[in-house]
């Protein structure tokens, strides 16, 4: 097999991934295709994730390729994340990722309804399920945009209490709005509008999907077409990789990787005594970039694109991501994790570098954190998912 080492996939990082300073992207949806997807479970993160790759960007722009011009979208996609994708890539992340998402979903739901007491068995559970998601569509459609107080004012169904962890310490129970909002925008039939508040707001408006995209998405592709085309994009912006790799940051069976991997003809390669993967005719060393350093923020998608990290982390895992696997802001240098970043309540950039750099490098460091300072204009971006690091930095 050909051999693809460290230093290699290290020049790959920076040059597919748009950091280095002679590759970055144009826009938003060209830094989000490079990237196959931006993790928004944090909103922050799609804006940070931009700007570390779109030289001149700014909130606006980002915002604008959202909600005006809405070639970015919103969704849910791959292990059950939200991710902002671009728009004409949607349907093969709902058909590769989302539509199984939300079978298994729908009968969890169901499930839980039915433990509730909403209803005696779980055929009536569901039936129940069926009219409340069609009132509510019923209801967005008449109001053409709205949120979930509204739509619980106009379907108060909406209202109806779950149960869950009964008897524990750590018992709740939640309305099922926004369980059922999450199921019509898993079955694609809604979707995550502009914010309710700033750009740190992880609240939104919900549109229908076909008054948001009217004949805009197209037709869906088949499951197996899609894995395939998911696979090949995954490929291309993070190839080399393992199976293991690709299975968990796609969210799939060891089955479903395999077919897809097979249907792209992926070509095994040699990742210092691992078999990983790149596509037909990708086994050559990439053009190396210029130096480059980057500041990116927690869950960027560069970090978490691959489930070995040895290769580009080091051994700096238990500073810079959380107990559930969530990593903070990081600091890179010429594709690898150098150090953590986080803000203080006055809103300047702190860093810490976990490894001596050289003289040149940091000196580059400095500079991109006083870039990033005035950035973010005293605004304070703070991660849904605290690493150690990013919260000893924000301290004080």
């Amino acid at each position: 097999m050909f051999r693809i080492g460290v230093d290699e996939r290290r020049a790959r990082l920076g040059r597919r991934h748009r950091l280095g300073p002679e590759c970055r992207a144009a826009d938003p949806v060209e830094a989000a295709a490079a990237l196959v997807a931006l993790h928004a479970t944090d909103p922050a993160t799609v804006h940070l994730s931009v700007a570390a790759r779109v030289p001149g960007s700014d909130v606006a722009g980002t915002e604008r390729a959202l909600y005006d011009d809405r070639v970015l979208i919103r969704m849910l996609g791959m292990r059950r994340t939200v991710f902002v994708v671009p728009t004409l890539f949607a349907p093969i992340v709902q058909a590769a990722c989302t539509d199984d998402i939300a079978v298994k979903q729908r009968k969890l739901l169901v499930k839980h309804l039915t433990e509730a007491g909403v209803a005696g068995d779980p055929e009536a559970s569901g039936k129940w399920l069926r009219a409340v998601e069609e009132s509510t569509a019923t209801a967005l459609a008449l109001r053409g945009s709205a949120t979930a107080q509204e739509l619980a004012a106009d379907e108060p169904r909406l209202r109806t209490r779950l149960s869950m962890a009964e008897g524990k310490a750590y018992a709740a129970q939640p309305y099922v709005t926004s369980r059922v909002l999450f199921q019509l925008s898993a079955e694609g039939r809604i979707v995550r509008g502009r914010p309710l508040g700033t750009w740190l707001s992880g609240q939104h408006q919900w549109s229908p999907a076909e008054d948001w995209l009217p004949d805009r998405l197209g037709d869906r592709p088949t499951a197996d077409e899609a894995r395939m085309a998911l696979a090949r994009a995954w490929l291309s912006s993070f190839g080399p990789g393992t199976a293991a790799d690709l299975q968990w940051w796609a969210g799939w069976t060891a089955g479903q990787t395999k077919k897809a991997l097979t249907a792209v003809e992926a070509v095994p390669v040699d990742l210092d005594g691992q078999v990983g993967y790149v596509l037909p005719g990708d086994e050559a060393p990439e053009v190396p970039t210029e130096p480059w350093v980057a500041f990116l923020p927690a869950l960027d998608p560069t970090p978490m694109g691959w489930k070995e990290r040895a290769w580009y982390l080091g051994e700096h895992k238990a500073k810079l991501f959380d107990n559930t696997g969530n990593i903070g802001p990081t600091i890179w240098a010429d594709g690898r994790i150098v150090g953590g970043w986080g803000q203080p309540e006055t809103g300047e950039v702190r860093y810490q570098l976990l490894e001596d750099v050289g003289r040149e490098t940091a000196a580059l460091i400095e500079a991109e954190a006083d870039h990033w300072t005035t950035w973010l204009a005293g605004v304070r971006v703070t991660p849904g998912f605290r690493a150690p690091l990013e919260k000893q930095l924000s301290q004080g």
